[in-house]
């Protein structure tokens, strides 16, 4: 597979664009690009055409050009039921955010207007009109470790697929539907305005140029069906709390034979008892003895993968960070992974036996040892009160 252009580069911007500026450059690829405005058949002009439209969905979205400035593809690239891999967009998509694009530079008269230059009135029509099912979204809880590492997980899906009676046509089998008599098939009537002529979606047949005698018995001539789906959800490692995963293809069933919708999983991951999270690194603390500060030891240290050993060498102060390499998650983009950092607390016991005072006793008389924040503060008082 090739690998994808940067959504910066594919639109000619640099990455402080303005979202007019993104706006702009897109219309004038899409314009570019669109397969009806290239010759017949070519790939090219397909391709590109889904690139600079994918570009524009994710740039001209605040939220997830955030993700995307944060983390690259990655963020919208992992699918899910492992055999879907990498996906990208397909032309039915590229298409229907084309369409609502140039729907906002003056709704249904621009809409018809571009429907006649791109041939998707006068030559395309309406009728077998295919359109794209909606996409669905789910939360999921899952744990530390498993944001960590990574993990697959199963979610059963309540949606809507073709009806496997009439095969998503809608009719009864072994029946036909009929050409529309108020709009002769195209899906559209056409009305004056003026020096325009405006075309918009036939009442009747609802802009589908045919209509069903025979509905069919098991969808009622809808063509699709309510079911209840087990969908693979692989979760990458390294994900944070609230990353919104995209499963391409996994959504609704489109009406007509349209693609399917999307399926997003909203990730919330539970909080550990021991462990934080910043970036790929994670923090713990470890409570030690003075006794252990001071003199050194050899302690044990949790870890996401089990305890390990970790020296704390003689003199230690408090709330000193050692870092142990290699032991944080997995980075979201595949750069391998972060550190666990150790905050080790040095604990005053607060009771002491009689034996253990006198000790303690003994070595405060003997000059109770030196240290950097107590040598520092006497030389800072020294200054102060001469």
């Amino acid at each position: 597979m090739a690998e994808k252009r940067d959504f910066y580069e594919v639109l000619g911007l640099s990455r402080d664009a303005s979202q007019d500026e993104i706006k702009s450059a897109y219309r004038k690829l899409a314009m570019k690009y669109h397969p009806d405005k290239n010759p017949p058949g070519s790939k090219e002009a397909v391709e590109k055409f889904k690139e600079v439209t994918e570009a524009y969905e994710i740039l001209s979205d605040p939220q997830k050009r955030a993700q995307y400035d944060q983390y690259g593809h990655a963020a919208f690239q992992y699918q899910g039921a492992g055999s879907h891999g990498f996906g990208g967009m397909d032309l039915n998509d590229a298409e229907e955010i084309f369409r609502s694009f140039m729907q906002g530079f003056g709704g249904g008269i621009f809409d018809d207007f571009f429907g006649d230059v791109f041939g998707t009135s006068s030559t395309r029509g309406r009728r077998h009109r295919a359109n794209r099912g909606s996409d669905l979204e789910m939360s999921m809880e899952i744990s530390f470790e498993e944001a960590a590492f990574g993990t697959n997980k199963a979610v059963k899906v309540p949606r809507y697929e073709a009806c496997p009676n009439c095969k998503g046509e809608g009719a009864k089998p072994g029946t036909k539907k009929t050409v529309c008599a108020q709009c002769g098939g195209s899906g559209q009537v056409m009305r004056s305005a003026g020096f325009l002529s405006i075309a918009s979606a036939c009442s009747r047949c609802q802009g589908e140029g045919e209509m069903i005698q025979t509905p069919c018995n098991e969808c009622r001539g809808q063509g699709r069906v309510k079911v209840e789906r087990k969908i693979d959800i692989k979760i990458p490692g390294g994900v944070e709390s609230e990353t919104r995963l995209r499963i391409s293809g996994e959504g609704e069933a489109g009406r007509g034979g349209g693609s399917r919708g999307d399926l997003y999983i909203l990730i919330y991951v539970k909080k550990h008892p021991i462990f934080t999270k910043e970036d790929n690194d994670i923090l713990c603390e470890v409570p030690i003895s003075f006794a252990q500060a001071a003199l050194g030891d050899d302690i044990e240290v949790p870890t996401l993968e089990g305890k390990v050993q970790m020296k704390i060498p003689p003199g230690t102060q408090g709330n000193k960070i050692f870092r142990l390499k290699g032991k944080g998650t997995n980075d979201l983009r595949d750069y391998g992974r972060g550190d666990e950092l150790v905050r080790v607390i040095v604990e005053v016991p607060t009771k002491l036996n009689q034996k253990q005072r006198e000790l303690l006793k003994e070595f405060a008389d003997s000059g109770g040892g030196s240290t950097p924040t107590i040598d520092s503060f006497l030389e800072k008082i020294k200054g102060i009160f001469k």
